[in-house]
């Protein structure tokens, strides 16, 4: 499959709520229309930190995006870019689309003078971590969520 990366635009509005609303799928996450639209807002608004890129194929359809946005690091006196969301369709999994979305956002980070690329995972999701891996090292920190 050929496809391209690029930022993600007004008119792809349809094929990214079908994307995120499988990415919200595989994680068992309800997510609500009002949700996506809350995010569709965010990403559309230059001044909002979060952007989105996406994985375009030639027939037409979005088959990956990521969501980022910048951090600071306190310790390192330094930013990172903090990738929230990655996913690729399943029909287009195996083709390099994550590889490509991981290294077009490194290549960003480093533009952009930021000292690291992050991200988070579960635990139980191999085939994403067979992908990460081959990038990234694994960080030996938990998270932890505390409910507000």
């Amino acid at each position: 499959m050929d496809f391209e990366i690029r930022p993600l635009g007004q008119s792809d509005r349809t094929h990214w709520d079908r994307l995120y609303r499988g990415y919200a799928d595989f994680y068992g996450v309800n997510q609500t229309d009002v949700m996506r639209d809350r995010v569709w807002g965010w990403l559309m608004d230059p001044a909002h930190s979060v952007d989105g890129f996406v994985a375009h194929a030639d027939d037409g359809n979005l088959v990956g995006l990521a969501h980022v946005r910048p951090f600071a690091r306190p310790l390192a006196a330094a930013t990172g870019l903090f990738m929230d969301d990655l996913f690729v369709d399943a029909p287009a999994r195996g083709q390099g689309i994550a590889d490509a979305l991981i290294l077009m956002l490194a290549d960003r980070a480093r533009r952009d003078g930021h000292s690291v690329l992050r991200w988070i995972t579960a635990m139980d999701n191999a085939r994403a971590r067979a992908v990460y891996d081959r990038h990234a090292a694994e960080t030996g920190f938990a998270t932890y969520d505390l409910k507000l």
